[in-house]
């Protein structure tokens, strides 16, 4: 959906930046960044001084107060443009969530099950627990939870993609977004929100720039330019008190003016950044948006620049995600065909690829047919976490498949013994990379059906990529320990958790926590939720439970758990971009510094002009040129603030290298050669 976000300078956007910018200019607004609000106050006096000069008395030439007043004006408007352009983006894209909404009407049952009785009301007026029935063709009135039926969803005025998704009741897929349509079959949808809060609403309220509140590195970063700021105004005013006292023991020279001084410190505060860090973090967010992602706030995409740890589920996000059956592997005393008729009896009701993939199997191999499990009077046993094994019970007869270890405690349980060979013959899977699952009838272990695991293609490039970024990667996986390290060999993570149960994860992430790492975790399902609401940046999958997206610090529209790396890379765009343009800020500061110093105070103290290294024309082209380039530098940095400067994994130490060459060393440069091009042009007229 929001992949194709509008240009940078779309002309309606920048007609509304410029009208807000205008807007911005009420002091309440003003006072909440301490920079630019002393900005603000330099442009009222400064026009207070020009008006005083009609009187004939003013301290200085009148041109030239007017001049920087009106300079000391733009760099406020160009500030505030910055911001509402990066607002302006935000509101454009909660515009197009807005248009999403239809008024519909919704088929409210009178009972929690299909066939009851139903009757049409405003999908405005359900509430939480509300039950309701969607059938082929209706929009989903609002967001819920499947309990009955199974249906094919079309999610692209949510997500953008055009393939429909399949929702059932039970398991991880259950749950619907109101907006969405079903395109075939139908569902039994229970209310999981009231009125103004479902996630459309949510993700509205997310997208509004003029909502957004100032994350802790924003905060500390605003403490820290307050600080400078007040250092530079409390020496600052001490400079009038000292050009009186010079003036009086040289007996020759003129005393400084309150124009100077405002322009001094104007140009000496770090007004750069402090223009333009609310436009940073705005934009951050937006770029997330682009990638389908929703972020609960900004802190959220600024933990994600700092995370050290990925926790990844290998299903799904390391692999494709289908395993496929490809082998029957019997125990001694029993035969392959016998073997491949139990397992496919064990997968008859099991809907997942990897069941289905036995079933086919079987058939291939033997020509078994498919028997279904209520003609067989078979009771269907499901998968679940905690025991690891799915099944039939049957006359009295238990079939199982499952994980080595979960079949060898039920096969010990009912007295029986787990054989060497099967033993042997789950390493030699799982050291190849496979998945073992074991089939037992009852107290008997029958043999072992190898399933393959296929590795995505380029996902070592990109762990990689995560390892020079001082990130460790760490897979998740309920696959026994063999299986989980032939993967991550092969994947090339950098640590792996197998057999992982709901708590398993909770205490992987709470002792990487403990040791100081932030962590990052993704997850779709209601077992993942414990362990989203523990990590510091957790991605939940929109295809999800709604428990798993509650659990989340964002959602990922298309469902796809490798986003969490772009996630990462986003943040850390975040963040890199503001320390780049902190660093070209102060280094602006030092420049600035030469070009203003000795103008300033070559009228009391003329020797001053032999450190007036740029040859500028005379102390008032200067200080002219000087606030001039201040103002413009913010309009010029405004698409690097928006578009973010370009992201490379990299140590830090060779990042603050980087940032340091390039902007530390262009923010010196760039005031020296803008100044003394200004002071020309100035001079010309």
């Amino acid at each position: 959906m929001f992949r194709k976000s509008k240009p940078l300078f779309d002309t309606p956007l920048l007609l509304e930046a410029a009208s807000g910018a205008f807007q911005k200019l009420d002091p309440r607004v003003q006072v909440r960044n301490p920079v630019m609000f002393v900005v603000y106050i330099g442009s009222i006096i400064t026009t207070f001084l020009f008006v005083h000069t009609w009187g004939g008395n003013g301290e200085a030439p009148g041109l030239f107060i007017l001049g920087v007043a009106i300079w000391l004006w733009a760099t406020l408007l160009f500030a505030n443009f910055a911001e509402a352009l990066a607002e302006g983006r935000g509101k454009a894209q909660a515009a197009t969530l807005r248009a999403m909404r239809t008024t519909v009407n919704a088929k409210k049952l009178s009972e929690p099950r299909h066939g009851a009785a139903w009757f049409s009301v405003p999908a405005d007026n359900l509430v939480k627990d509300d039950v309701v029935l969607v059938e082929a063709g209706d929009v989903i009135p609002c967001d819920g939870q499947v309990i009955e039926g199974v249906a094919s969803v079309d999610e692209s005025a949510i997500t953008g993609e055009s393939a429909p998704v399949i929702r059932e009741s039970g398991g991880d897929f259950n749950a619907v977004t109101g907006g969405t349509r079903v395109l075939s079959d139908w569902l039994v949808v229970i209310v999981t929100t009231n009125p103004g809060e479902s996630f459309l609403d949510r993700m509205i309220a997310m997208v509004e720039g003029a909502t957004r509140r100032k994350t802790p590195n924003e905060i500390a970063l605003t403490i820290l330019l307050a600080s400078f700021t007040i250092v530079f105004l409390l020496a600052t005013a001490t400079l009038l008190p000292y050009s009186l006292y010079a003036i009086q023991q040289a007996g020759t020279g003129s005393v400084i003016t309150i124009t100077v001084l405002i322009a001094l410190l104007v140009c000496l505060i770090p007004t750069t950044i402090g223009g333009l860090l609310s436009a940073i973090g705005i934009a951050g967010m937006s770029r997330m948006l682009e990638a389908n992602v929703v972020a609960t706030s900004g802190r959220a995409i600024e933990a994600a620049g700092d995370i050290d740890t990925l926790l990844l589920d290998k299903t799904g996000t390391i692999t494709l995600g289908n395993r496929q059956a490809t082998a029957f592997l019997p125990a001694p005393g029993v035969k392959e065909k016998e073997l491949a008729d139990t397992a496919q009896l064990a997968s008859l009701a099991d809907e997942t690829p990897e069941g289905r993939s036995i079933v086919i199997l079987a058939k291939q191999k033997y020509n078994l047919r498919e028997r279904e499990v209520h003609k067989i009077e078979a009771t269907f046993v499901p998968f679940s976490a905690q025991t690891r094994m799915s099944g039939v019970s049957m006359h009295g007869i238990e079939v199982r498949k499952g994980a080595a270890d979960a079949i060898r405690k039920f096969v010990e349980s009912a007295g029986g013994k787990f054989p060497e060979a099967v033993q042997r013959n789950v390493d030699d899977v799982a050291r190849r990379g496979g998945t073992p699952l074991v089939v037992a009838e009852a107290a008997r272990v029958l043999g072992v059906v190898e399933l393959k695991d296929i590795v995505k293609g380029g996902i070592k490039e990109r762990f990689a990529e995560m390892r020079r970024m001082g990130i460790k990667t760490v897979m998740i996986t309920g696959d026994n320990p063999l299986t989980a390290a032939a993967i991550a060999a092969e994947s090339g993570v950098d640590d792996f958790l197998a057999e992982a149960t709901p708590e398993a994860k909770l205490s992987l992430i709470r002792k990487y926590q403990a040791e100081g790492h932030l962590v990052a975790m993704t997850g779709d399902g209601t077992n993942d939720a414990p362990a989203l609401a523990q990590a510091d940046v957790a991605v939940a999958m929109n295809s999800g439970t709604q428990a798993a997206k509650e659990a989340g610090t964002m959602v990922d529209l298309d469902s796809n758990p490798t986003k969490l790396i772009e996630v990462v890379e986003i943040g850390k765009q975040m963040l890199i971009t503001r320390g780049s343009l902190t660093t070209f800020s102060i280094a602006n500061d030092v420049a600035k510094y030469f070009a203003i110093i000795p103008a300033a105070f070559a009228t009391t103290y003329p020797p001053l002009n032999a450190l007036n290294i740029m040859h500028l024309a005379t102390p008032s082209s200067a200080i002219m040129s000087a606030v001039i380039f201040n103002a413009l530098i913010i309009i010029a940095l405004i698409p690097l603030a928006l578009r973010g400067v370009q992201y490379r994994p990299s140590s830090a130490a060779a990042m603050l290298r980087r940032n340091i060459m390039i902007y530390g060393v262009g923010g010196v440069i760039a005031p020296f050669i803008g100044i003394k091009f200004i002071d020309v042009i100035i001079s010309a007229f």
